[in-house]
């Protein structure tokens, strides 16, 4: 698996795990948005949620993964046509504003379920309690865990929207550097 990146493509471990936190992203909504329809007290919501924890986790470790792994793969591809400065600058804010949102999302819901003491463990293993119990600061963390989560939907779609236009309309190859299989024109 090629790590550094080209001057036309992302590498493919650059790609596969952009596409790998889509699907993680993916699976942790799926799990609370399938979790609304199920019974309360029910083994499968129960279970939807320990796996939203489990994905939550997964998705905090697999960003700091990718932050290595995009400063050690080298300068990104270069787009072409190039793009003017307003759009290189809102590109850079939204891949900032879309780390922001995988760091800090899992660790709120990880502080909000210490505040409310409700232990979190990965596969059998407790891990440790970020805060003491505190019911308040529970409930604060879990309406600004929620909010980010749907900050979160925006994110994702106007990042997708911007690919597609950037493919579509402007015609350069920003999307085509991310695309699995693909060969930057």
């Amino acid at each position: 698996m090629r790590v550094k990146n080209s001057g036309t493509r992302y590498s493919s471990c650059v790609i596969g795990l952009h596409w790998l936190m889509l699907l993680l992203l993916m699976a942790i909504y799926a799990c609370m948005e399938v979790r609304d329809f199920v019974p309360k007290g029910s083994a499968l919501r129960a279970n939807l949620k320990t796996l939203h924890f489990l994905l939550g986790l997964g998705i905090l470790a697999l960003v700091v993964v990718r932050l290595g792994v995009r400063w050690g793969a080298g300068a990104a591809p270069t787009i072409e046509p190039r793009m003017g400065w307003w759009a290189a600058w809102s590109a850079r804010l939204m891949h900032y504003a879309l780390y922001a949102f995988m760091i800090a999302t899992p660790i709120l819901g990880w502080l909000a379920l210490s505040a409310a003491a409700k232990p979190v463990d990965l596969f059998g293993l407790p891990l440790p309690m970020l805060v003491g119990a505190n019911e308040a600061l529970s409930r604060q963390l879990k309406d600004i865990h929620e909010a980010l989560t749907t900050a979160g939907y925006v994110l994702i779609g106007l990042h997708a929207a911007a690919a597609l236009l950037h493919h579509y309309l402007i015609r350069d190859n920003t999307l085509l550097r991310m695309l699995p299989g693909s060969n930057a024109r």
